[in-house]
């Protein structure tokens, strides 16, 4: 029996963030099982399938030699950006074959330590890099005064930012630098995003939701959309939809009983008092950028666990898994412990179960979710085998949902 190319890898994730704190694009892990040969020009070619004009650009990251080498034989011009580690072209096969590559039209990424930057002869061979700073140069980074507009010019400084303009970066964990690198140093974009360190720099104000997102909640009531339209706004933020199922539940409504779904909540409530309640939330929303990719991490993640234990189930029960995944991280938003957030709410047993218990019918799919936003390839095989979990259908939900990312993209001709 001939296994699907999909089958035979493990697949991760992290997005691409850049300046306007806007998905820019993903970097997708990809390790071979050691037993297993990988058809690299297959991979593509399902990639190339599922992806479309308006799916994120891809960087992928080949966690093994061979793959690598594979990738860079058989990819042809236009296919997605390819990493290659910088301490790995020290082996002349995968010398060989970046030089062969950019000589084909491919757009390869250097993957490595910002100081150890290759020399001219390789570098040209290259159209971008993901950099790492060492704790020195980040401290130096920090050091360097922010060009504030309207304010006077800084004095000239000996060292200047060792952030280079135009080059993406990776393991940035504090809010300044990560600042630094995308407001003062213009990087292209960040792989990953420092969400602890924001949410800690906020620890003085409580969390508040999306601005945007209520802003188009209520637009979408003005113009009269379905129910199932604004229960997919609603869904965009994860604090504000707990915040409404909080509100529906209160005492002030008196409803008789418990409203355990966004969409039972939409249905009691009715459209004008949703507007009001909105209406009283809007002053106090954020608009803080820093925190965009924190929701827009927390949907991703939400959508991967639907998607993980999507076959066969009812809309009912795809909505509540859904919520599973979203209100996952409600407790890096408030500051309490989960099960007491969540026991607010007259929830299904089986959200409470995954999340605080990792217990239950969702908590494969919820696990399994975390597991694919990192490169940890046991990790994700380990619970393959313990939750019984198809590889190729792990991967095949993972792909369709990256696919499914909205990027905002330049206009035609620029």
């Amino acid at each position: 029996m001939v296994q699907s190319v999909l089958g035979s890898l493990i697949l991760g994730y992290r997005p691409l963030w850049n300046r306007a704190r806007k998905l820019a694009g993903i970097q997708l892990y990809a390790h071979n099982e050691a037993t297993a040969v990988v058809d690299a020009g297959h991979l593509l070619r399902t990639l190339q399938e599922l992806w479309s004009a308006s799916s994120p650009p891809l960087l992928i990251s080949a966690q093994t030699r061979q793959l690598l080498c594979d990738l860079l034989e058989h990819a042809p011009r236009g296919a997605p950006w390819i990493e290659v580690r910088g301490d790995w072209l020290s082996d002349s096969a995968i010398y060989s074959r970046v030089k062969a590559a950019h000589q084909r039209g491919l757009k390869l990424v250097w993957r490595g330590d910002a100081s150890k930057l290759p020399e001219p002869e390789i570098a040209r061979c290259f159209d971008n890099s993901l950099l790492t700073l060492r704790p020195e140069d980040a401290v130096a980074a920090l050091q360097t005064a922010p060009v504030r507009p309207g304010a006077p010019a800084a004095p000239a400084r000996a060292v200047a930012s060792p952030v280079l303009a135009g080059q993406m970066y990776e393991n940035v964990a504090s809010r300044a630098l990560m600042e630094h690198c995308l407001d003062q140093g213009n990087a292209m974009a960040l792989a990953g995003w420092p969400s602890e360190d924001v949410l800690y720099s906020l620890r003085h104000h409580p969390q508040q939701p999306s601005h945007a997102v209520i802003f188009k909640l209520m637009k979408a009531i003005d113009a009269e959309q379905s129910l199932e339209t604004f229960e997919d706004i609603m869904g965009e933020d994860p604090l504000l939809a707990y915040r409404f199922m909080v509100y529906t539940n209160s005492a002030a409504l008196g409803l008789r009983t418990g409203i355990d779904s966004l969409r039972r909540g939409l249905v009691m409530m009715g459209y004008s008092s949703i507007k009001r309640w909105l209406s009283d939330q809007l002053p106090h929303a954020s608009t803080d950028p820093n925190m965009l990719p924190v929701r827009a991490a927390m949907l991703i993640r939400a959508q991967l666990t639907a998607h993980l234990l999507d076959a066969g189930i009812e809309n009912d029960l795809r909505r509540e898994i859904y919520l599973c995944g979203l209100f996952s991280q409600l407790d890096e938003l408030l500051g309490e412990p989960l099960g007491t957030i969540l026991r607010r709410l007259p929830l299904s047993e089986r959200i409470y179960d995954a999340t605080v218990l990792r217990t239950g019918p969702y908590t494969s799919g919820l696990q399994m979710a975390c597991a694919l936003e990192t490169d940890d390839a046991s990790a994700i095989r380990q619970l393959c085998e313990t939750y019984e979990m198809d590889l190729e259908e792990v991967n095949r939900a993972l792909l369709r949902v990256l696919a499914d990312l909205e990027v905002e993209r330049p206009p035609a001709g620029r």
